[in-house]
């Protein structure tokens, strides 16, 4: 089973890999959609760390993605061969934390605000979900599913079920609530600036805001608050059998992918958006004084990994609950039917 999945998840990131270096010769041959450098949206060429490239960088992009088509080929074939996985995971990481930006947890963030906003007529000053996803953006969702699919295939292949005690339910449980209490910083600064008070900035930043700037910015706090609250059920008993009060569902387990999916996701983004925070730092782009509008954002990436940490530790928990529910053989083990 172990090799069918690490071949499955092979084959499609070397496909991947193939389609998106075909898509790189494409723009180095002067095909339109260029996601970075002058057909990238970003005003002072900030977001991204490939904002200084142009179209010729898609050879580039096609030699990287002959190495990921090489390597997922590798990690689909039979074997135990370690060469292929140590290779995968800097080239996952790439793809996954590196080259998207924080605008990806914008569009996230945003996407929830436009789905209601017709139901309550509100304007939102004619943003479009043109305006949350642009191909840019778009495109950095497409090299996270490359990275992931990569990833998926180097845990398949170099999972040993011996191994991997390190995510227990006690660092689970500690995960959760590092996971809770990081973003409660971002949340307190912009709470307070919707309410006026300038916490952590001076009063003439607070008055840049002040036409609805910092009621959209409340938002992204009360988001990031709620997602705390979700974050509980990854050691809450709600998180693995649905409550009462939720009719039809009451008393079914939870499916474990249905929490480890959007977790896994969320933890991905918000890492990306604080590696933002903190390239941005260290490159001196911010004032010591107007603190409360760049160091909370510069711990997302604790929060993003003590997010995955958690949610590893919940989905490691529920595999092994579920092992422990499943018919056995004579033999005592768990029966393959």
């Amino acid at each position: 089973m172990t090799i069918f999945t690490s071949g499955r998840y092979g084959h499609a990131a070397a496909l991947w890999a193939v389609a998106y270096g075909l898509l790189g010769a494409a723009w180095a041959l002067g095909a339109p959609g260029f996601p970075w450098g002058s057909g990238d949206p970003d005003p002072d060429g900030a977001l991204s760390i490939l904002a200084g490239t142009a179209p010729p960088f898609g050879w580039w992009i096609a030699a990287f993605s002959a190495v990921v088509a090489v390597t997922g080929a590798a990690l689909a074939r039979p074997g135990r061969g370690r060469a292929p996985v140590l290779v995968a995971w800097p080239l996952a990481a790439l793809l996954v934390l590196v080259v998207p930006d924080s605008r990806l947890m914008m569009g996230v963030a945003y996407t929830p605000l436009l789905l209601v906003a017709p139901v309550f007529g509100w304007g939102l000053g004619g943003a479009t979900f043109a305006d949350a996803w642009p191909w840019p953006v778009l495109n950095q969702l497409v090299c996270v599913l490359g990275g992931l699919l990569l990833a998926a295939a180097a845990l398949s292949r170099g999972r040993d079920r011996d191994r991997g005690s390190w995510f227990t339910p006690a660092r689970g449980r500690i995960a959760v609530y590092v996971a809770v209490a990081v973003p409660l910083v971002y949340c307190a600064t912009r709470w307070a600036w919707a309410l006026g008070v300038p916490l952590g900035v001076s009063a003439e930043f607070l008055a840049e805001g002040e036409d609805g700037l910092w009621l959209a910015g409340a938002y992204l706090a009360t988001f990031g608050a709620f997602g705390g609250v979700l974050t509980l059920g990854l050691i809450q008993r709600w998180g693995e059998v649905f409550p009462r009060w939720m009719p039809g569902l009451r008393g079914r387990r939870v499916p474990p992918m249905l929490a480890v999916v959007p977790a896994g996701f969320v933890s991905i983004v918000v890492t990306v958006a604080g590696l933002t925070y903190v390239r941005w730092t260290v490159a001196g782009r911010f004032e010591l004084d107007e603190w409360g509008a760049w160091l909370p954002e510069c711990f997302w990436p604790v929060w993003g990994a003590a997010l995955a940490t958690a949610t590893v530790c919940y989905r490691r928990r529920r595999a092994r609950a579920q092992e422990k529910r499943r018919p056995t053989t004579g033999s005592g083990r768990p029966s393959e039917r």
